[in-house]
């Protein structure tokens, strides 16, 4: 068994991509604010939320997760916020009508600053300096000063998270995301897409279903599932002196939240046994999720699930696969089957964008389109075969009108990449590219819903 858990147990443990800071006085310092800042969100919303997954895990609803790469201090506005979140309200309504189920939102804002990186070091003409860690930790240009991380900078992510949270909240329960306004949500650049003419169709569909409920005595100023939208926020928890200073006591069931996000994930890089990012997401009663890559294996991902899901609780553990396009089948259908076959419940959930991360002929880091569709066919074949459950996507994505990621219908190209690459760190797929993928996934989501898996017909038969 485990040895008892307290919030800073995790300091006892060998870590990975830690920042250097040169002054680990300013830093405790910040920490100590920080623990007496209030929450960003509470204990009884991340309930809700591991409520929500646990019907996922028993293949009731969807869950859509995405948004930035890592949020930037640069780019915080509240137009950016609320055209992410319209792109929210839009894939949601193409996969909820296509399922049939519910389809529950969780954003990556409020809180994804912190990205592991390859290398603790990035050289430039010579010159070595330590690499972008995300916000959080230091700046983007390079130069000593900017590198240098600084303890100062947790202060100004809570601070940039609590006003994100404070929009999002207001556009999900103050009339933004009602229904009847279903045509309002597609964005101007979007206007000319396939994706949106698909969407106009649909949303005329939406608004005929809502004149007839109405029409029959359903009122929307009573029914709060027409008026409003639950919308969940998650992130990264890497940089765990952040993570634990903002880990408080529910005074309700006496139990430890990490009060920054309603669910945080472990990466691939930081998912070791004995690690300290391990180590610290056990402890916390937050829905956890676990990026599960193509060198795991199956005993080791076991040992995992009962390390962070000892209780086999449906809601509690997602696992995000990100295997690549090419090694999805051959690497996810054994994982899926032991899984499975062990008793374990779990969200399996695809993370398409990670493992299809090439670098174009102009220098650029960006991702195909067709290679993150791939990826994603691949995921639900193996869960088809394997007749378990493909529960969630897991996106990099923004409402902006960026070209990061190639391909779509709108047929990004390499020699387009430089008009709007704004990413701080990874290629995000822009408004337009992450409609036309709800559509495709909706696809997929029609095809399968009630057919019986590949193994269940060969019994059959």
């Amino acid at each position: 068994m485990p040895a008892k858990w307290t919030p800073e147990t995790w300091r006892n443990k060998p870590i990975r991509q830690v920042p250097d800071y040169p002054d680990k006085a300013a830093l405790s310092g910040v920490e100590a604010t920080l623990r007496n800042f209030p929450p960003l969100v509470f204990a009884g919303e991340a309930r809700a939320l591991k409520a929500r997954l646990g019907d996922v895990a028993e293949g009731k609803a969807f869950l859509l997760q995405g948004g930035d790469c890592a949020e930037s201090f640069a780019e915080f506005s509240a137009n950016n916020i609320r055209d992410t979140f319209r792109v929210f309200l839009q894939m949601t309504m193409v996969l909820m009508y296509a399922a049939g189920m519910p389809v529950v939102k969780v954003g990556r804002m409020a809180g994804q600053f912190a990205k592991p990186r390859s290398s603790d070091v990035e050289t430039v003409d010579g010159v070595t300096l330590p690499a972008y860690r995300g916000d959080i930790i230091n700046g983007i240009e390079f130069n000593a000063k900017s590198r240098t991380p600084d303890p100062q900078r947790l202060l100004q992510v809570y601070s940039q998270s609590a006003s994100t949270l404070n929009l999002l909240r207001a556009f999900a329960r103050g009339g933004f995301a009602d229904l009847h306004r279903v045509h309002a949500w597609t964005l101007g650049f979007v206007e000319k897409s396939p994706a949106s003419e698909r969407f106009r169709e649909l949303a005329d569909r939406i608004a005929e279903a809502l004149t007839f409920i109405e029409a029959c005595g359903i009122k929307s100023e009573l029914t709060p599932q027409i008026r409003e939208a639950e919308f969940f926020t998650s992130h990264e928890a890497l940089l765990l002196p952040y993570e634990q200073a903002l880990t408080r006591v529910d005074s309700t069931s006496g139990d430890w939240y990490d009060c920054s996000a309603h669910m945080i994930w472990i990466g691939e890089r930081t998912r070791q046994l004995d690690g300290a990012h391990i180590e610290f997401c056990r402890g916390v009663k937050n829905p956890i999720g676990m990026k599960v890559g193509p060198t795991v294996e199956g005993d080791e991902l076991i040992r995992l699930i009962d390390l962070l899901n000892p209780e086999n609780d449906p809601g509690r553990l997602t696992l995000i696969s990100r295997m690549g396009h090419d090694k999805i089948t051959e690497r996810l259908a054994p994982l899926v089957r032991r899984v499975a076959r062990e008793g374990r419940k779990v969200v399996w959930s695809c993370d398409p964008m990670h493992g299809n991360t090439v670098k174009s002929s102009t220098g650029y880091k960006t991702r195909p389109f067709d290679r993150i569709l791939a990826e994603v066919r691949g995921f639900t074949a193996v869960h088809r075969a394997e007749g378990t459950y493909a529960g969630g996507v897991h996106f990099e994505m923004t409402g902006q009108n960026v070209t990061e990621c190639i391909g779509g219908a709108q047929e990004v190209t390499e020699s387009a990449l430089a008009d709007r690459y704004h990413t701080h760190c990874d290629p995000r797929l822009n408004a337009s590219q992450a409609l036309e993928l709800a559509f495709l996934i909706a696809e997929e989501l029609k095809a399968s819903r009630g057919q019986p898996s590949a193994r269940v017909a060969a019994a059959a038969s």
